[in-house]
């Protein structure tokens, strides 16, 4: 088999520029793709832990805390107990699942932000199906600025 070689002239800066390229893995993200992620990843976790489809994950950033916030989050056996009168037991239940989860959540923050998560604040309102959720970060995650694509005349 015949090689053909390339008709490119190496010039020796190339391999500095190749090297000294921040590749998208070292990208430091958005505030809004960093918020996305967490809920993107957070309704995944609810389906793969629970078997359970949020209907929405809204998650906010602020500086070193983290806001969020789940619909429809009380499961399928937990509403049939509802209706049945077992609020009590649904609390508990709602309790065991939270304790559960958490430590799949607290890693999950962890590994999108890159922080550390020092406390996780969470409780659900049967009456709503929501679930409010707050991750205490060390200290705030790094992030950059996002481009205004949007001219200013």
């Amino acid at each position: 088999m015949w090689l053909k070689q390339s008709n490119l002239t190496y010039l020796p800066y190339q391999d500095y520029f190749l090297r000294h390229q921040p590749s998208m893995s070292t990208k430091l993200p958005t505030r809004g793709q960093l918020e996305r992620s967490l809920s993107q990843r957070i309704r995944a976790l609810y389906l793969s832990q629970l078997g359970h489809r949020v209907s929405e994950v809204d998650c906010e950033l602020l500086e070193a805390k983290i806001a969020i916030v789940l619909e429809q989050s009380v499961t399928q056996p937990e509403q049939l107990l509802v209706g049945q009168g077992e609020d009590e037991l649904v609390e508990e239940l709602h309790d065991e699942l939270d304790e559960a989860i958490r430590p799949h959540l607290k890693n999950l923050i962890e590994e999108i932000v890159g922080v550390p998560v020092i406390d996780l604040l969470s409780d659900a309102t049967l009456e709503t199906e929501r679930t409010g959720i707050i991750a205490i970060l060390a200290e705030a995650p790094q992030l950059r600025d996002a481009v205004n694509t949007a001219s200013t005349k």
